[in-house]
């Protein structure tokens, strides 16, 4: 029972995927695959850094 109504929405959530029409950019999605990149060698090292080093543990050797 109550089923009904989470399965009406997937469905529309798919029927949506499935018929919308996607105004996809190529040429992103090309320079994405190929590894260039839009954004400065500055900015993309602060990126790679650490994301997790705010949490770190500043007692633990």
């Amino acid at each position: 029972m109550g089923r009904g109504r989470a399965k009406a929405k997937q469905t529309k959530v798919a029927r949506d995927l499935k018929y919308r029409t996607h105004d996809t950019d190529l040429s992103a999605l090309a320079r994405e695959l190929h590894g260039e990149s839009s954004v400065s060698d500055d900015s993309q090292d602060e990126e790679t850094s650490d994301p997790w080093s705010d949490y770190a543990d500043p007692h633990r050797d």
